[in-house]
């Protein structure tokens, strides 16, 4: 809400604006040949002789107001800086004329990036508010219908930072808070044609986090139930701790400071888990920084199957899909790296396996750039087995001059030791390529002392000519001497038993994405090999996709050929199943939007085909629909027959997902020949702040509240779901740290008696932080009041009327006969008119609601 003279805000009733309109735009005609526009403020109280005249002169200029304190964005440049209040005060221009201009602070102006020392003039007056006159060519415009201050400065007398810097004092490190996000999956499983047995499975994953100051402090735990029935049948279920730590920021060294459990990065080494301490640079604290690589899962499902993902022993991540081609984008951080192990367990029981590289981007900084890494506590293993053997690691990069980098580090620990090395070169047009060496020394448990090296080479490169991207294509060789870190700690196990660890010798991997002739799509290769020098298991997983669309229209094909040894599970028991040697799967998708089918363009449901087949099983035709519904488009549904090549193998599916404003969840039915399933699941996040609770989707490491209070049922625009509940909350469930992000309010989901002043607020979180975005809100009754006084006369044109019970003292200009439109009002209160400063110039008006029904009330005011 705009505020004028303490916060006090005119606002022209729609009359007022219009008679104002006309009768500027007849005297504009009438005086064309003066240099500025005028009328005479007496023609306004035509029909109304005994009335004095108010100063309207504020209003003659273009942008002219009424001086006072104003909320606006803040423009330096076409750059919006911030939104916040800003008071305007009447000052003398380079000509001469008094016009309004904005009162700055002297700091404000430097945290915007302003070379104030250049100019010691700008705070030479003594006043709290800088001469922007000191600084040559500078000016300013407020554009008081979208609520803009814009100023307008030389390239000289701005800082020439890096495109997306913004300043560290402008970083917000939230309000305290305690946080919970929440994901639970689960299914029951029923035996048929007397195969088998019922099972039931359930996981869930607890993340609850305080936030105190620039701490963070957060758990991630996981709970998992298996009960596989039968007469033998027993339930199992444990609970695993993921990390358990304590974090904060360290602004000075661009660095993440982090007590408790965590895993090192896998710039250099491999990654490893460990408890202790950690200072570690922050990439995403500086501008235009490279964002951290995420690995996308993407798989093919024979039929429907639970697919689980684990990194470092833990099981990360676990869902259920349907017979065809998948993909997993919506894991959350673990706060660490390490390749993805991908188990995707068929109905009926048999399993495949996939290993996704993470973390394997070739190592490049910026010429002065230098990234570390210090690292020091206890090796931590999923199980508590294994020895908690003191470790720690160190590492450095550097960016030097002509595009080169140098990196290495060491580790260290009792029964292990290495040193690494490496160089990275920008090639420019012909990518980035790093390549570096790592010498070991390891002492197995019962076992000789060993050394080896490892060399490894990384390639990447986004050709945008061609459309190629390389976002990984990697190669490392080991000799037979060489150990990680974690391979030999791991052998140091209760007991005395000991397991021969498998020795890597060559690991090859490539992601390659090529976008064909113009409408020709997209192709998308994957590959990852391994292979050892002590078994003669070898590992090998290759993907090729292909994906295309045209007026809507998208279709695709899928290749997947997996290669492991064979793993035979559940000896002894009536139950068994098997780890395919090999196999090959091929999909073939097909999506067709409804509105190309009936005309309805509206329509957000799909028709949708898939064969589906496999070496070692048959070939599946399905055929489903789905699509989206509600208002925000937030209950998604799909319906699914299969039908197979091989008999008793038809198979169908119905799932549901709703994103709502307190979470989500989903639910479906699956049948095939082998079983039938109910599959189930909820997820939510739940943030305890100053002002109570509020209940929200699930929560990314970074979040905004929203605070409008009152204003109920409001959507935030790019937020699927998000609405603010009973008491004017929302969560914004992700946002991102050390960066302007702006949280605009949906105006269309406003109730009739809902106004907001300025919808769109930015925040500049911290990695973590709970920012509010806080809205002025004014909720209650609208009212287009005529004011009279008791002669009879109507209040003066341009008087002033505010009510005391309105928060933040919202004020409105009365237009031509005494009409005044009115917003936030109570169903009764006192309202002060005032038009001038003498004693006969302001009176007051009691005022009563209760009868009135429409939306805008239209009711007469006694002015007393």
């Amino acid at each position: 809400m705009n505020n004028y003279k303490g916060h006090i805000c005119p606002r022209l009733s729609r009359v007022a604006c219009f008679v104002a309109a006309q009768i500027a735009l007849i005297t504009g005609t009438m005086m064309t040949a003066q240099a500025r526009d005028y009328f005479d403020p007496a023609l306004l109280e035509l029909g109304a002789p005994g009335h004095k005249a108010i100063d309207l002169s504020s209003f003659e200029d273009k942008g002219g107001q009424l001086p006072g304190t104003y909320r606006v964005d803040v423009f330096l440049n076409n750059e919006k800086m911030e939104t916040r209040n800003v008071e305007f005060r009447m000052a003398r221009n380079a000509k001469g004329s008094d016009v309004l201009q904005p009162c700055i602070p002297v700091d404000d102006l430097a945290n915007w990036g302003v070379l104030v020392k250049k100019y010691p003039e700008l705070g030479a007056s003594g006043s709290a508010c800088a001469n922007l006159a000191a600084i040559p060519q500078a000016n300013s415009e407020f554009r008081f219908e979208r609520l803009q201050l814009l100023l307008s400065l030389p390239q000289t007398a701005v800082s020439n930072s890096a495109r997306g810097w913004v300043d560290t004092k402008l970083w917000d490190e939230g309000v305290p808070a305690a946080l919970l996000n929440y994901s639970l999956t689960g299914a029951n499983n029923y035996a048929r044609s007397g195969q088998g047995d019922d099972s039931n499975n359930q996981y869930v994953n607890l993340r609850p986090g305080i936030n105190i100051g620039p701490w963070r402090l957060r758990n991630y735990t996981t709970w998992s139930r298996s009960d596989n029935g039968g007469v033998n049948g027993t339930a199992e279920s444990h609970w695993d701790t993921v990390y358990t730590y304590a974090q904060r920021d360290i602004i000075s060294l661009k660095s993440q400071f982090t007590a408790g459990d965590s895993s090192t990065a896998a710039d250099v080494f491999d990654s490893v888990s460990f408890r202790g301490a950690q200072l570690a640079s922050d990439d995403d604290m500086l501008p235009e920084s490279l964002r951290g690589y995420a690995p996308v899962v993407r798989g093919i499902a024979r039929t429907n199957a639970q697919v689980t993902i684990r990194q470092n022993g833990y099981t990360i991540y676990q869902t259920y899909v349907a017979p065809g081609s998948f993909e997993i984008t919506d894991m959350y951080p673990t706060g660490g790296a390490g390749d993805l192990y991908v188990t995707i367990k068929e109905s009926d029981g048999s399993e495949q396996q996939l290993v996704i590289p993470y973390a394997s981007l070739p190592v490049l900084q910026r010429e002065g750039r230098l990234k570390y890494a210090i690292t020091s506590g206890v090796y931590r293993s999923y199980d508590n087995s294994v020895d908690q053997t003191a470790l720690s690691e160190g590492t450095v990069i550097y960016g030097l001059p002509w595009g080169y980098t140098v990196y290495g580090g060491g580790q260290f620990a009792s029964k292990y030791q290495s040193l690494a090395l490496g160089l990275g070169k920008n090639l420019g047009d012909l990518g980035a390529l790093s390549g570096d060496i790592t010498q070991s020394w390891a002492k197995q448990k019962n076992q000789d002392k060993e050394s080896g090296q490892s060399w490894r080479v990384r390639y990447s490169k986004n050709f945008v000519q061609t459309g190629t991207n390389f976002a990984i294509a990697g190669y490392r060789y080991a000799t037979d001497g060489y150990w990680g870190m974690q391979e030999v700690l791991d052998t140091y196990t209760d007991g005395n038993t000991y397991t021969l660890q498998e020795r890597r010798r060559n690991r090859a991997e490539l992601t390659v994405s090529q976008d064909l002739w113009e409408g020709g799509g997209n192709l998308g290769l994957s590959a990852a090999r391994e292979d050892y020098w002590n078994t003669d298991r070898r590992m090998e997983s290759y993907t090729a996709s292909y994906n295309n669309s045209r007026d809507g229209i998208s279709y695709g094909l899928s290749y997947t050929y997996n290669l492991n040894s064979t793993v035979n599970y559940g000896a002894g028991s009536h139950r068994s199943g098997r780890i395919y040697d090999k196999d090959q799967l091929f999909a073939f998708n097909v999506s067709v939007p409804l509105s190309k089918l009936f005309g309805d363009k509206t329509s957000t449901t799909y028709a949708n085909y898939m064969l589906n087949t496999s070496k070692n099983g048959n070939t599946t035709n399905s055929v489903s629909v789905g699509g989206t519904t509600l208002e925000d488009n937030n209950l998604s549904w799909s319906v699914q027959q299969g039908y197979g090549s091989q008999g008793q193998s038809n198979s169908g599916a119905v799932n549901t997902d709703w994103r709502a404003a307190y979470g989500e969840i989903n639910g479906g039915y699956t049948y095939d020949h082998n079983s039938q399933r109910m599959n189930y699941g909820a997820q939510g996040g739940i943030i305890a702040h100053e002002n109570g609770v509020t209940f929200g989707q699930p929560l990314g490491e970074t979040v905004a509240l929203v605070v409008a209070p009152q204003a109920k049922g409001v959507s935030v625009q790019g937020q699927t779901g998000v609405k603010t509940d009973f008491r004017g909350y929302a969560v914004v469930p992700y946002t991102s740290p050390y960066r302007k992000n702006d949280v605009t309010l949906n105006t269309q989901t406003f109730a009739d008696d809902t106004e907001v002043a300025i919808t769109t607020q930015t925040v500049i979180p911290t990695r973590g932080a709970v920012v509010k975005a806080t809205y002025q809100t004014s909720v209650g009754n609208r009212v287009l009041m005529t004011l009279l006084r008791t002669n009879g006369q109507s209040v003066p044109f341009g008087a002033i009327v505010t009510s005391k019970d309105t928060q933040g003292a919202e004020g409105f200009i009365v237009g031509d006969a005494g009409q005044a439109y009115l917003t936030g009002l109570a169903q009764n209160g006192q309202l002060n008119v005032k038009w001038g400063s003498g004693t006969d110039e302001h009176c007051t008006v009691m005022y009563s609601l209760l009868k009135v029904t429409s939306s805008i009330a239209n009711i007469n005011g006694q002015c007393r």
